[in-house]
Formats: C-alpha cells, structure tokens, sequence
C-alpha cells in the first residue's frame, strides 16, 4: 500500500494550532487541502494564517514564490461539512471529547467515498473508541502530529483494534511522503511517547514532594548531569500544567490506576491555583516581567582529596577514571575489594553511583548520580545521610569540583534523579514492547523525535548494561514497596536473559 497520491485532496477538521499545522504540512507537501471548523468563518481565518506562515517561509528561503502561490492555489477553505466529499484522507484535529469526535466521523462516514482514509490526531484517547462510532472502523486510523506539526518530524501512526493493516500502511506511507518520521504504534494509553515520558514528569516531581531538592536544582540535574533538552519543571512549564497534568491524568485512568503513573498532588495544587506555567505568567517558575530564575543549588569550593582508590567495576561510571587521573588525583587500583563498586576516599568514606539504596543504609556512603556522559557533564548531584561525615562529603564534593563540574548536594533519596528516571523509562519502553505497543526502534525513534531525549531508552539500556535499570529499580522497590518502582516482567525477563538468546540492550 503506498502513499495517497498529491492530486488527491485533504481535508482538516479543526481550525486551532494544530489542525492549521497539519493542513499546512499537507499542502507544502502538494496536496489540495481544504479546511473545516465549526464556527463561521474561522476556516477562513485559518487558512489566512496559513497563507501568512507560507510567505515567511518565502522570506526565509524555504519556499520559493512559485510554490508559495501554488500552494495558496491548492487551499481551499470549506463552509459546509459535504464539501470535503471528495477527499482522500480527512485528519480531525477538533476538541478531545470522545462523544464530539465520534459524532463528527459519523457524519463524514455519510459524506465521503468508502476508500477515504480517516484519521484522528486524538493524544489522549483511544482510537479505539472513536473508530467504533463508524460502520467501517477498519479505514479509521490514528495519525498523532507533535506541536508544531510543521517543524516537529515525528508521526505516531496508531492502529486501533478494527483498523485494517492496509489503512495503516497507507497513513504511515502518506506521512513519510510529507517528509515527517512515522512509528508504528498500538492502541494504547498514551501511545508511545506519551506513556513512557511519564517518569521524566513523575520522578522530578516526586523528588520536589519528598524535599529532596528544590525544582531548579532538579532541572539542572536533568539537563547538564542526564542531557535532557529540558528539565521536568521548565518544560512543563513551557506545555502548561494543565495541559502535561490532563495527559497524566488520562494515562492514568486509561491504566485503571495503575500506581506506576500516579500524578503529582503538587502539580494538582499548581493547576487548581491557576498557575499554569508561562501562558498565566506563573507555573513552578515566575515567568512575570523582571522575574528572575531562581539559581541551582550548587555547593561552595571544596579541597579534592589526595588520592582515590577504586575498587571493582564502576561500570556506567567506569569513564570516571580516566577524568580522575586527568586531573592529577592519583587513582590506586584494588579490584580485589569484595565491597562493591566504588571510589574509597581518603577518609574512609566511598563514593557509589546511584543503585536504588540509601545513604543512610552505610556508614559515611556518598551516592553520585548518573550522567549522560560524565565527560561532558556540567553538573553532578551527590545524595548523603545525615549521618555521613562531614569530611567524606567535602572530599566527594572536591573531587568532582576538580573534574571541573558543579556539584548539587540533593537529600537522601533512592535511584537519586537522574538514574531512576532513566531506569522507569526503560523498563516503561521494555513493558511497551513485551505487549506489542511498538519496535524498540520505533520507540527510541519516537522518544528522540517527540520529546528531545538524549538516547532513545534502549540505547540508554544497552550503553548501561542488560540488568542495570533491573537491579536499581529492585532496590528501589525494596524501599518503596508502593509497585511505583517495582520492575516490569519484561524487564526481569530482559534482564535474566544470556546475550546470546537476545539484543544486548
């Protein structure tokens, strides 16, 4: 099944942000395009919009003139629903309420040619269930464009339970055709992105509820330690609380409650507020003219210590060091210790990477948190006790302020910030592959294209070993035995498996 043929119009339902991007997508991409809404006249306000957005795109080099006025030919605004008769494909981009979008593809069930692909752009509901209002669900197909659908390349082509393989294959095709990157996803709470992006939201905000750091410290955590583009408060922020707490809320019934996506009760205190992020002026942050960000925690200069011995393997962590040695703290070597992987300081006290325990389980442990690249790495959170030694602290603190890194000293908590986002991720991607939701490819493609992460979560799981997300979230579901932590079937399966019978991620 290939892609719709460009002379074969499309048709938009739904005249906001979205729809305006996704008929500007098709028609870039040469369809005749017409537009619908509701409301009079405001079809033709959109396609005006457009119009306007295409003769930037000229100044910018993007479009030329030509194409530019071809384009414009080819948009026609509708003032009546049987006007999209003849279309090929009808994308719906109108409010998400399930009964309003059932009732409008009944109406277009009567309208259009029975071979006219119809598809939503839903992101919270089930395509499922706005495919069984229609006599023929089979040609119904979900097709989820990330805001702004013209910049952002990433499709989420979404099967419903009725739909035919050969409208999938052609919603996939055609949004391949339009120059964006189509995945492939069942119908499930969600989708792809949505469902295992919940723990980047879900662990910060955690972390601020239990007092373990303040959101900007968090944030900074999550971008110069783990990579992300953004940390958890500053995107939300920047989405709308209301908006990024809906889509948790949503997830979260749709999985009858499951406790592995419960919201966050301060993020509900935000929304009831009205403190909605930067479209109020105020969210997590003050976003009001002359509002200043509030700085990280970061500590105060600290003497490194004389020397480090490492004992057993650090793994993810192992890069340390060479960075160590590179700034003249000599590194003995005793991978003879039998007490596990870690630095001993000069104190007496050891540095271990984040694993799922707490500090205040051993005597004067200091835990690291997990980075992206420890290299390149601008920031590093320690977690200690209030029982750990002054003293152990100042060296730990010393030793990564002279691998030139800003040091946030985060309270004692378990899997810390970095590493068990990262580990909840994985095994979310792992559980979604097991049920047959997408391809691990598919699913790194889509967390990279839909939400900017460093690594799709299986390269994350291969870069840090087949049982690591395993073995941290165990422990750390032995310290929140609540099932939030608790390691998916898939991912113990995963990670009991030999390298031999499967991947290696």
């Amino acid at each position: 099944m290939t892609a719709l043929d460009l002379s074969s119009p499309v048709a938009v339902v739904g005249t906001g942000t979205m729809g305006q991007g996704i008929a500007q997508v098709a028609l870039v991409a040469g369809h005749p395009v017409r537009l619908y809404d509701t409301l009079p006249g405001r079809a033709r306000e959109a396609a005006d919009a457009i119009g306007a957005r295409l003769d930037r795109l000229v100044e910018k080099e993007r479009l030329s003139d030509a194409d530019r006025d071809a384009a414009r030919a080819r948009l026609l605004p509708a003032e009546d629903l049987p006007e999209l008769g003849d279309c090929a494909l009808v994308v719906e981009a109108v409010l998400e309420r399930l009964d309003v979008k059932q009732d409008l593809f009944r109406a277009l069930e009567g309208i259009v040619a029975d071979d006219c692909l119809l598809a939503t752009n839903t992101s919270s509901l089930s395509v499922t269930a706005i495919g069984g209002a229609l006599r023929n669900p089979g040609r119904f197909v979900g097709l989820h464009f990330f805001n702004p659908a013209p910049l952002l390349p990433l499709v989420e082509v979404v099967s419903g339970f009725a739909t035919d393989v050969s409208s999938a294959t052609r919603a996939y095709e055609t949004a391949r055709a339009w120059g964006k990157t189509p995945v492939a996803c069942a119908d499930t709470p969600g989708f792809i992105v949505n469902r295992i992006a919940r723990p980047f939201y879900a662990e910060a905000f955690a972390a601020h509820e239990a007092q373990v750091a303040d959101p900007a410290t968090i944030d900074a955590v999550l971008r110069e330690s783990g990579g992300f583009r953004m940390g958890a408060f500053e995107l939300t922020d920047l989405i709308g609380q209301d908006v990024n707490e809906s889509v948790t809320q949503s997830v979260w019934q749709s999985f009858f409650q499951d406790v592995r996506f419960t919201p966050s009760l301060a993020q509900r205190r935000l929304v009831e507020s009205g403190r909605l992020g930067r479209k109020t002026g105020h969210g997590w942050y003050d976003h009001g003219e002359g509002a200043e960000r509030p700085e990280p925690d970061t500590a105060e200069k600290r003497q490194p210590p004389a020397y480090v011995v490492a004992e057993g393997d650090l793994g993810p962590a192992s890069d340390l060091l060479e960075l160590i040695r590179e700034a003249g703290i000599p590194v003995r070597d005793d991978s003879d210790d039998d007490q596990g992987a870690c630095l001993l300081l000069p104190s007496g006290g050891r540095l271990v990477l984040a694993d799922g325990q707490t500090a205040v389980e051993y005597r004067d442990f200091v835990y690291f948190d997990l980075a992206l690249d420890y290299r390149t790495a601008g920031r590093i959170a320690l977690s200690a006790s209030q029982d750990t030694s002054p003293q152990v602290l100042a060296e730990a603190i010393g030793l990564f302020q002279a691998l030139g890194k800003r040091v946030s000293v985060i309270g004692d908590v378990p899997g810390m910030i970095v590493a068990r986002t990262v580990a909840r991720i994985i095994d979310l991607a792992h559980d979604a592959v097991a049920k047959g939701v997408a391809t691990e490819e598919d699913i790194d493609t889509a967390m990279r294209l839909g939400v900017n992460y460093p690594l799709g979560p299986f390269e994350w799981s291969r870069r840090l070993g087949r049982t690591w997300a395993y073995v941290l979230l165990d422990d750390l579901h032995r310290r929140d035995p609540s099932g939030r932590y608790a390691p998916s079937l898939a991912l113990y399966r995963h990670a009991h498996a030999s390298d031999s019978r499967e991947g290696t991620s």
